[in-house]
């Protein structure tokens, strides 16, 4: 499969309507050391890394306050501050880290406006374009949740309000407070757990983000469909599983995450694989 110089074969999207960016994004957890922690193993090239997205045409970059903790919104100020090639960065708060792997959600209203405050500082912006609440704290009023995030847009701190790994239910109790413009729930080729979300998300044209979007499962094994799909268009798994998500939804937003900047080419490559309605069918199906 030819490699694709830019990502805006991906088409694009409005986030919260006024907000357009190319739907094939980066995810910049894995700039990060192993469990998520810590310095990165080659800081030279996750630097490399982000510098590259814009020349890739890559313009939606996702993160978080707990990545590294901080380090990844350290990267890519570091990196793409003051972001002159109109990068966006999206970023979200809630978690606590206690180590490798160890994420605790906090929810607490003033903990959400450190989280918020300190990214604005980390990232080097006025205000975050999107800002997504990590996860609910269930331990926490969530309403309480909410209305602390619609008070830092009523503030001018952030432009549009995002959740995560949420249900319908949550989503509309959000919507009470503020106009829910992403969502962003684990989904892939083999995990389909938040289909009803991603249906949701599309009536009500919200951004839909995939996290762990690369996943194929046993759809990638010798034999499997999308191994033997990759073989028809000389392309990799990783490509067939994101070209199958742009064409799931016209609200799809993938952010595959890399740390190389060979494996950021490649990735940005699918944005070039068009699959035919047979083979959408035939991958949605064996999913």
């Amino acid at each position: 499969m030819r490699m694709s110089t830019t990502a805006a074969a991906s088409g694009t999207f409005k986030i919260g309507g006024d907000l357009e960016v190319t739907r094939l994004g980066y995810g910049a957890m894995r700039i990060v050391g192993e469990g998520t922690w810590g310095e990165p193993r080659d800081r030279d090239e996750a630097l490399r890394v982000l510098r590259r997205l814009p020349e890739l045409g890559v313009d939606f970059v996702d993160t978080a306050d707990s990545y590294g903790p901080f380090i990844s919104e350290d990267l890519i100020a570091e990196a793409l501050a003051p972001y002159d090639a109109g990068t966006i960065v999206a970023t979200k708060g809630g978690f606590t880290r206690q180590g490798p792997g160890e994420w605790i959600p906090v929810g607490r209203p003033a903990y959400l406006r450190q989280c918020v405050q300190l990214s604005l500082r980390r990232l080097g912006v006025e205000r975050i374009d999107l800002y997504q609440l990590h996860r609910i704290d269930s331990e926490e009023d969530q309403e309480a949740q909410f209305a602390e995030l619609k008070k830092f847009q009523d503030e001018g701190l952030v432009r549009h309000l995002g959740l995560s790994q949420v249900n319908v239910e949550e989503i509309e109790a959000a919507r009470r407070h503020f106009d829910v413009a992403t969502v962003q729930n684990r989904f892939n080729l083999a995990d389909r757990e938040s289909e009803d979300v991603l249906d949701y998300c599309e009536r009500e044209g919200i951004g839909f983000i995939p996290w762990f979007p690369l996943a194929a499962g046993k759809l990638a094994e010798p034999g499997g469909v999308a191994a033997e799909i990759a073989a028809a268009h000389d392309a990799t798994t990783g490509q067939v599983a994101l070209a199958w998500l742009l064409a799931r939804s016209p609200v799809m937003l993938p952010i595959p995450g890399t740390s190389t900047v060979s494996h950021l080419e490649q990735n940005v490559a699918a944005a070039d694989l068009r699959l035919s309605d047979e083979e959408v069918a035939r991958l949605t199906a064996a999913g």
